[in-house]
């Protein structure tokens, strides 16, 4: 073991906020209204949860009080009545404003005419989803953040930086964040990056997990830093499945958006027949924990590797012209959506729960904020609402953006780098990394149970060696992280016994009644009587 290593002088900014994504960027350039402002990216370009968001984003965009309470009550439907009820009204209430803005700021949604064309997703009542280029909205929606932030010249972004873990000293007899410590890639060395606020949107965890519609870059690194650093997780059992992502051995998990059903797709078992009748009356625009669960049971009973999404009936230009991403993509691997169904299957794709945050994204850190996917304000509940997450990054990200604008000065406090581990061959990682991710979808999938947990954290409990030892690279850092997040969901998974959303135990097949429900928090303490080496 190397001792700590001599670290280039500190980097102080106002502002330091690790993620690039919708929430991150929104953050951002609200925050440069108050001060410099530093992003930190762990890749090296757009590769961002947001980038991949195909469906769309909802949005009452007449801001007429009828159309407001419905978006309000279809959010709280699908929550399964563990959403914040305020931080749902906030999201709705607030969020045409923040997409008038990004109109203004050169964002261009799909129009018939000179009316936007707004599409419906499952579990909304009506038609309210704002699309780009037929099914590339969340890229359109991160080029016109991108082009903002660059006009605002206190805004920053370093890519190639992987943050190690936050900076945290003392304010009088207070722990704060006062920054981050980050490795800088090109330099192989860490830095430590000083601020008066940190702000963590890191977006989700979905590579723990064997088939998933998150990037590389989704290792859950936010959520263990929180964790490391003493912050409480709430509702880590919540992941939602997407019901549809494309399932070919020689392809990878590409999402095929829900909004193909919104039009009018058709779920097929292996002889064709539809099956959704016969597990919801909305069939396939049914919440997502439904149809997920739908195409699973099909997936068992019938000992088959996918089900099929048949858009054959619609108009060939239409589909093309509706879905054109999608359709490149199918057609690289030989399959034309126009003519051919497709084979899909469930695929991890996003987590409700994360870090426990205020209406403005404050963590019981001072000094730390977090903000998108990897924080938990409470507009999801047990199971997010079809396009609900874009919103809610543009809504929150402004609301922490200028909540960080009240922060204090930095506490200032010891500079003492992370300690150097050398680390084990790549291939050990790798093996850690493909074995935990066949585990979590074995034993902490779409179905869990008692024993199926139990047999998972015995597994885990085989690799805690990476977390004694945490060596100085990306990849092993990146093990550690997606380690420490699995035992948060293992952990809260095993303690809510009941079926609620996105969580399902075959032990406890009904959802609790009455008051007893409420949401799990996690701590660090709180996990080490199970895990010990977190």
């Amino acid at each position: 073991m190397a001792g700590p290593s001599k670290s280039p002088p500190p980097i102080t900014t106002d502002f330091l906020i690790i993620g690039s994504g919708v929430a991150g960027l929104r953050a951002a350039i609200e925050a440069s209204r108050y001060g410099e402002v530093i992003v930190l990216n762990k890749g090296w370009g757009n590769e961002s949860n947001s980038a991949f968001a195909q469906g769309g984003i909802a949005a009452a965009l007449s801001e007429e009080g009828e159309e407001i309470q419905s978006h309000i009550e279809d959010t709280i439907d699908a929550g399964k009545g563990l959403c914040r009820p305020e931080a749902v009204r906030i999201l709705v209430e607030e969020g045409p404003q923040r997409i008038h803005e990004l109109i203004a700021w050169g964002a261009e949604f799909d129009k018939v005419g000179d009316r936007y064309a707004f599409a419906r997703e499952g579990a909304h009542r009506q038609s309210r989803i704002l699309r780009a280029k037929g099914d590339a909205t969340g890229n359109e929606i991160v080029r016109a953040l991108v082009e903002e932030a660059k006009k605002r010249p206190n805004i920053s972004v370093r890519n190639g930086h992987f943050t190690l873990d936050l900076f945290i000293t003392t304010k009088g007899r207070k722990r704060v964040c006062g920054g981050a410590w980050v490795l800088d890639e090109r330099a192989a060395r860490p830095v430590l990056f000083k601020s008066r606020a940190v702000i963590l949107a890191t977006g989700g965890a979905g590579q723990v997990y064997r088939r998933t519609t998150n990037p590389p870059v989704a290792t859950g690194d936010g959520l263990a830093m929180a964790l490391r650093a003493g912050v409480s997780l709430e509702d880590m059992e919540f992941f939602q499945f997407h019901p549809t992502a494309l399932s070919l051995p020689s392809a990878p998990c590409f999402l095929i958006s829900e909004a193909m059903r919104g039009e009018g797709a058709v779920l097929r078992d292996a002889d064709g027949k539809p099956f959704m009748d016969r597990y919801h009356p909305d069939k396939e625009l049914a919440p997502r924990d439904v149809v997920t669960r739908a195409i699973w049971d099909e997936m068992q009973h019938g000992k088959i590797q996918n089900v099929f999404l048949d858009l054959t009936h619609l108009k060939a230009s239409f589909v093309k012209e509706r879905f054109p991403m999608i359709y490149a993509t199918c057609l690289q691997y030989g399959i034309d959506i126009t003519r051919d169904r497709i084979p899909v299957a469930p695929s991890a794709h996003y987590l409700m729960g994360g870090i426990k945050t205020g209406l403005s994204g404050e963590t019981s850190l001072p000094g730390l904020w977090a903000v998108g996917e990897v924080a938990c304000t409470g507009v999801h509940g047990a199971n997010r609402l079809a396009s609900n997450s874009l919103l809610e990054g543009l809504v929150f990200g402004m609301r922490v953006g200028q909540a960080v604008a009240q922060t204090p000065c930095a506490a200032e406090g010891p500079e003492i780098p992370p300690k150097r581990f050398k680390p084990a061959s790549d291939d050990r990682y790798l093996l850690v990394q493909k074995e935990l991710r066949e585990t979590m979808w074995n034993h902490v999938g779409i179905i869990r149970s008692e024993s199926s947990l139990l047999e998972a954290i015995e597994r885990w409990k085989r690799w805690d060696w990476v977390l004694r030892k945490p060596a100085f690279s990306r990849l092993t850092l990146e093990t550690r992280n997606m380690l420490i997040a699995s035992a948060a969901m293992m952990e809260a998974a095993l303690r809510r016994k009941e079926s609620i959303g996105a969580h399902y135990r075959e032990d406890f097949p009904s959802p609790k009644e009455g008051p007893s429900r409420g949401h799990i928090d996690l701590t660090r303490a709180s996990l080490r009587k199970r895990f010990s080496e977190i």
